[in-house]
């Protein structure tokens, strides 16, 4: 195993080694500047990216599933992502999941040494049945991670597509994966502090695969959020926004449309632009696996 101190996420950075000295404005514009550097170093794993998604938009097609697996920082950004999937694109709870080791409680609290089990990262997977329809998104800045990579080896004895994502060259996890994501953000500001460049880069990617997979599912009618969960005032205001914004009716029409279809714009889109009616805006949608263009498409090729 790579020792940590030769890791690059671990070597100094010349451009802070007085950063107890600096002011805070210096210390800022040192820390914007760094950041400027995160998404060139994510525009390099592009193609690498493309692959993932390609597989998790396959996985959400068949009804497997995106799991993320990490630790500490690593895990909570997998947390973060997972829990927005289903307010943004009204998936279950469960199409978009992280595995934090240490559990749930790691999330707020850190659970010390659960990183370095990889048998545990194993049993986690093993506890959610992982099978060859699922991804699994290994995350670990070091690359190195025992639990990542215990999880990885797990998810690719049971034939499930493996993606690791880390933040130095060469990485263990790399070599568990199908699909292996280094993104190389350097030096931290402050040395080893992952939870800085190599944790937005990251999120970044995450934020890609994720959003990129949902809207090859139909997630999206160009370039908007038409399969959201309505489930508070905001949300409401925003599909009617929506509503009004691809069909040009006015708010209270668009108001009364989603009531009638309990706030689903993309039914409420079909009925409204196909001019027919709720049941057959549902059976439109079904046919076209759940894309809006094609269920318009096929509305006007059916003369409906």
């Amino acid at each position: 195993m790579e020792k940590l101190p030769f890791l690059l996420t671990e070597q100094s950075n010349v451009k802070t080694t007085r950063l107890d000295e600096m002011s805070i404005r210096e210390i800022l514009t040192t820390m914007n500047e760094e950041d400027e550097t995160i998404a060139l170093a994510v525009r390099q794993v592009l193609p690498q990216i493309e692959k993932a998604v390609e597989k998790v938009a396959n996985a959400f097609k068949v009804g497997g599933r995106l799991i993320y697996v990490g630790a500490g920082t690593s895990g909570r950004i997998g947390v973060m992502d997972a829990v927005e999937c289903p307010p943004t694109f009204s998936t279950p709870p469960e199409q978009v999941q992280a595995v934090l080791a240490g559990g749930a409680g790691a999330m707020y609290v850190a659970v010390e040494g659960a990183e370095d089990d990889a048998m545990l990262g194993a049993k986690d997977l093993e506890a959610l049945r992982v099978n060859e329809k699922d991804v699994i998104l290994g995350i670990a800045a070091s690359g190195r991670t025992p639990y990542v990579k215990g999880a990885l080896l797990y998810a690719q004895a049971c034939g499930a597509v493996t993606v690791s994502l880390s933040s130095n060259e060469r990485a263990i996890i790399s070599e568990c994966a199908d699909i292996p994501i280094e993104v190389l953000t350097g030096p931290e500001i402050l040395t080893g502090s992952t939870r800085l460049k190599a944790a937005t880069a990251h999120k970044m990617v995450l934020n890609m695969i994720s959003t990129t997979a949902m809207i090859k599912n139909g997630k999206v009618y160009k370039n908007l959020m038409v399969d959201l969960h309505a489930s508070n005032y905001k949300l409401r205001e925003r599909a009617k926004k929506m509503v009004c914004t691809l069909t040009d009716i006015g708010y209270e029409q668009a108001e009364a449309v989603l009531e009638e279809t309990d706030y689903n714009v993309k039914v409420a889109v079909v009925m409204i632009l196909a001019e027919t009616t709720k049941e057959r805006a549902h059976q439109l949608l079904l046919e076209s696996d759940g894309f809006v263009g094609k269920a318009l498409k096929l509305a006007t090729s059916e003369g409906v």
